[in-house]
């Protein structure tokens, strides 16, 4: 069972459970297994075997046993896949046949897609004739940038042992599903022909045509071949042995550019032709523009008149940006750029406006329209990091932007120039990605340098807490002053919101005899004002898990709020909470381990009021880990795996009263 192997993984990664947040060390692919004579045809599409883990490691799956490195195979609702299961791989995945197929490889596809809303990714497929000792590329780079399954065809045509390897190549932490690997046999020139082509007809288009028929001419065409477009297959029908034909949709010549056009020839044998190139011309007259996105895309109702600049494409000199459908002075950057000034009673009151560039004729057009937020006063919440307690020590950066290992109290570039599209590489640190999300949201985020003091009340301090909603402070390694206990708490009293992130017991980064449980104990316990003001305590624990063991309940805005719906959170290294309500009856436990009651033991996460503010605990830094930060660090992507990202920042939200 499933549930079974589940179990099985997680008491290894507790048996070579480290401090820092990195994956298990990769295991030595087995090349000693003895060649497997498949019957064709060769499909693998991992519907059976079990690996949820990225950990390198071998499994046993339709066609034989396979290495899966920073890989594993997953059935979530985010995955694509052709069934009920495929491949997911991220970071520099290898996904390595570990037997031979002994009767040759003719034509190979695979069919791949981008994991949920990850960024684009690329990958190359090898393959070995040697048992894996030496490895040949076949094909070029495959460019995967569509959640919908797409087919990448290669031909190898060769005879005997084979195995094949594919390798993530972007190194990214984004992730790419694959599926169906099919291979054909080959046996030296039986089976269908590998089609060629000499030209097509037409050649050429007008961007923002209408669809027409595509002729492509060649040889070695079959009823079964295919016109591929840009790698997509299109409908095809087969003339002759020398001609197909394929309707070409008006969406595929929408902007000028290029399109590569081949022939792919199905098993047994078969295999994808040689390139054509389709040249799609601009438009005559001016082009239509484009938005791609504004900076800012928000304010705050009653602010202050700005510039907005217009980032996206086909500008020309007498570009317009129109502010819902009034014109404004507008200046001409470049082909990609226009900016023109907004007045401040334009942004007097909360809503939205609608952002279009206008083209003059002869040609031009009406833009797609970009929204611009202006966010009441009352609802833009100003969020303050801790960086004064070694949240950067030993392997850590839990930090908005690093800023070269010295965090600064305003992250740069300047958040105002963050849009809707702006990547959480912006800045650098571990939580960016979190900080680049709140300013989406429209709210505010500094940084507490180091250099910077934790009080509440002190009007000469421009950093006091007074002056922010919420204050966030993961995984400290610096025990708090008697003074700085009282300035949190009071904060918390009087209406402030704290995030607190703890880390596994015994992960002191700094080796100052404290880490991050005992420093949140010590605050809670050891205070002037009252004795476990929060109604929980941080368990001296280490644990690793994935559990779905979730609060149920819709009203619940922590777990069932704005940025989604918390259902399943992984622990890698972390610890657990007692909830005492006889201490504070509103404290409340939100995840649990797997398997447990949920009752007052053994919580992953959980919140309380306090006076007129609110608290919320989670106990592992890694499901805000987004992977980055300074260079050496071994970070863990953890935030946009399971619901990490949704259950941060819908307590984010909850904590500034949102």
């Amino acid at each position: 069972m499933r549930s079974t192997k589940l179990l099985v993984l997680a008491l290894f990664a507790l048996m070579f459970s480290q401090c820092s947040k990195t994956d298990s060390p990769s295991v030595t692919p087995n090349t000693k297994i003895q060649p497997v004579k498949l019957s064709t045809p060769f499909l693998e599409d991992f519907e059976t075997g079990t690996k949820t883990s990225y950990t390198a490691a071998n499994v046993t799956v339709t066609t034989g046993i396979w290495n899966l490195n920073d890989a594993l195979i997953g059935n979530l609702s985010t995955d694509a896949k052709d069934g009920s299961w495929s491949c997911r791989a991220r970071n520099s995945a290898t996904v390595t046949m570990e037997f031979d197929k002994t009767t040759g490889a003719g034509a190979v596809s695979i069919k791949h897609a981008i994991f949920g809303s990850d960024a684009s990714g690329s990958w190359q497929l090898w393959y070995s004739i040697n048992s894996g000792s030496t490895w040949t590329q076949t094909g070029s780079t495959v460019s995967t940038t569509s959640t919908t399954l797409a087919t990448a065809n290669f031909t190898i045509n060769v005879t005997g042992n084979v195995r094949l390897q594919i390798r993530k190549t972007d190194a990214g932490s984004n992730r790419i599903n694959f599926d169906d690997i099919s291979i054909a046999d080959y046996s030296g020139g039986s089976g269908n022909p590998v089609p060629t082509t000499t030209s097509l007809s037409p050649a050429s288009a007008t961007a923002g045509g209408a669809a027409f028929t595509l002729t492509v001419n060649g040889t070695n065409f079959i009823s079964g071949s295919v016109i591929n477009w840009n790698s997509t297959a299109l409908t095809t029908t087969f003339v002759s042995a020398t001609k197909l034909t394929a309707t070409v949709p008006a969406a595929d010549i929408a902007s000028s550019g290029t399109a590569s056009v081949t022939v792919f020839n199905t098993t047994p044998g078969g295999g994808t032709s040689n390139a054509q190139t389709f040249t799609i011309n601009a438009a005559s007259g001016n082009p239509v523009p484009s938005i791609v996105s504004l900076s800012p895309s928000s304010t705050t109702a009653g602010g202050s008149a700005f510039t907005l600049t217009v980032t996206g494409t086909n500008y020309i000199t007498g570009s317009v940006v129109k502010w819902n459908s009034t014109s404004l002075t507008t200046t001409y950057v470049s082909a990609t750029t226009v900016t023109a000034p907004i007045t401040a009673t334009m942004i007097a009151t909360a809503g939205t406006a609608s952002v279009t560039v206008f083209n003059p004729t002869p040609g031009g057009g009406t833009s797609n329209a970009s929204t611009f937020t202006i966010n009441s006063s009352s609802t833009h919440k100003k969020y303050l990091f801790d960086a004064t307690h070694a949240e950067t020590a030993g392997n850590a950066d839990w930090v908005i932007d690093e800023d070269n290992s010295t965090p600064q109290r305003i992250p740069t570039p300047a958040q105002s120039t963050v849009t809707s599209s702006t990547s959480e590489s912006y800045w650098t640190g571990a939580l960016s990605s979190w900080g680049i999300a709140l300013v989406k949201l429209g709210h505010t985020v500094e940084t507490l340098p180091s250099s910077g003091s934790i009080t509440y009340g002190n009007t000469s301090n421009a950093q006091d807490l007074a002056n922010y909603d919420v204050f966030v402070v993961d995984e400290p390694n610096k025990v708090f002053s008697t003074t700085e206990k009282t300035a949190i708490i009071n904060f918390v009293k009087n209406g402030g919101g704290l995030f607190m992130i703890s880390d596994h017991t015994g992960s002191d980064r700094d080796n100052d005899g404290w880490d991050s449980p005992a420093i949140w104990n010590d605050l809670m316990t050891n205070n002037s004002i009252a004795s476990n003001p929060f109604g929980f305590s941080i368990d001296l624990t280490n644990i690793s898990q994935t559990t779905t063991n979730v609060l149920s309940s819709s009203s619940n805005t922590i777990i069932n709020g704005s940025q989604g719906t918390v259902s399943t959170i992984e622990f890698d290294n972390g610890a657990t909470i007692t909830t005492n309500t006889s201490a504070n009856s509103t404290v409340q436990g939100l995840v649990w381990e797997s398997g447990v009651s949920q009752g007052s033991t053994k919580a992953m996460a959980a919140s309380s009021t306090y006076g007129s503010g609110r608290v919320f605990v989670i106990t592992d830094s890694s499901p805000a880990d987004d992977g980055t930060g300074a260079s050496g660090n071994s970070l863990f992507p953890g935030w946009t795996t399971d619901s990490h990202a949704a259950l941060h920042l819908n307590a984010s939200l909850w904590l500034g009263k949102l």
